[in-house]
């Protein structure tokens, strides 16, 4: 069962990868660019805590090691074939400085337990911006498909997850992929409703 988790973990993450660089570059998914910023410097201090709490390895938070692949993919893309719409704003600025703080915390503590919990509740707060978009555009700029997979790839982990860590970073993202992908039903249907009020 673990070499199915992290085999289809792997498989999906790199699958999703792919086709959110193909809706991006086809400008089919408008994502915010501060998202993603903050999950790959969250993302990249949540495996360095990881690793450095306990004798664990990459393969042993196998979600979080394949995040990191997918966060770096998605964020670069995002620089190179993201719209206007991708720019940082004062709201997302302050997300940043969250993270910022956070990171100089662990640089003077080392504190790897508390600073990992930490980063888990940017990387709740990562969602921040795109909600926010959502809310000022009333519209979903997000794909269904991929964050599914996103929600799916999770749950798959915890079949091989190892440590507390681990199993925190995976539920987390469960949680916040669950809840995301409820306000982003949310906005579709109530856009929908305005459609045909406006009939």
């Amino acid at each position: 069962m673990k070499e199915f988790s992290l085999i289809s973990v792997s498989i999906i993450t790199i699958l999703l990868t792919i086709q959110y660089i193909n809706l991006l570059i086809k400008q089919q998914t408008k994502p915010a660019l501060a998202m993603w910023i903050m999950f790959s410097v969250a993302v990249g201090m949540s495996m360095v805590t990881y690793l450095a709490e306990g004798e664990f390895g990459f393969l042993d938070n196998i979600q979080n090691t394949v995040d990191l692949f997918y966060v770096a993919a998605i964020t670069t893309s995002i620089l190179i074939f993201g719209d206007k719409k991708s720019k940082i704003s004062r709201f997302d600025l302050g997300c940043l400085g969250a993270v910022f703080l956070i990171v100089v915390f662990w640089i003077f503590t080392q504190n790897h337990l508390v600073t990992n919990f930490l980063i888990q509740s940017i990387l709740v707060i990562a969602y921040f911006p795109v909600i926010q978009r959502m809310i000022k555009t009333r519209e979903n700029s997000e794909s269904f498909i991929i964050w599914l997979g996103m929600l799916i790839a999770p749950a798959l982990s915890l079949i091989s997850s190892k440590g507390l860590l681990a199993t925190v970073y995976s539920v987390r993202a469960i949680c916040c992929i669950g809840l995301l992908l409820i306000f982003m039903a949310w906005i579709e249907i109530s856009a929908r409703k305005q459609i045909q009020l406006n009939k």
